[in-house]
């Protein structure tokens, strides 16, 4: 279930929240890439990507404010999608 929240994030560019097993504590974050044993991302606040093994999320659920409805926001998507093969 961790692994499908952050393809969320990945996909739909969307914080999500993180329980992280060293600190036990929760942290939103912005995932930039996955693989099958390390997970990129971004914390609030810094511009440099944080590295760490797939294992060090214990759990994974929406950030404050989402309610994981993706259909709402496919024409933004779209648009953003058209405007990129648009441009040369």
């Amino acid at each position: 279930m961790v692994r499908r929240f952050l393809l969320y994030s990945l996909n739909h560019q969307c914080p999500v929240k993180a329980l992280f097993s060293d600190t036990l504590q929760y942290k939103n974050i912005r995932v930039t890439a996955l693989d099958d044993s390390t997970v990129t991302f971004l914390l609030p606040g810094r511009k440099t990507p944080v590295t760490a093994p797939l294992d060090a999320i214990l759990s994974a659920s929406y950030a404050r404010g989402d309610d994981g409805d993706t259909l709402k926001y496919a024409a933004w998507e779209d648009a953003g999608k058209k405007e990129k093969e648009e441009k040369p």
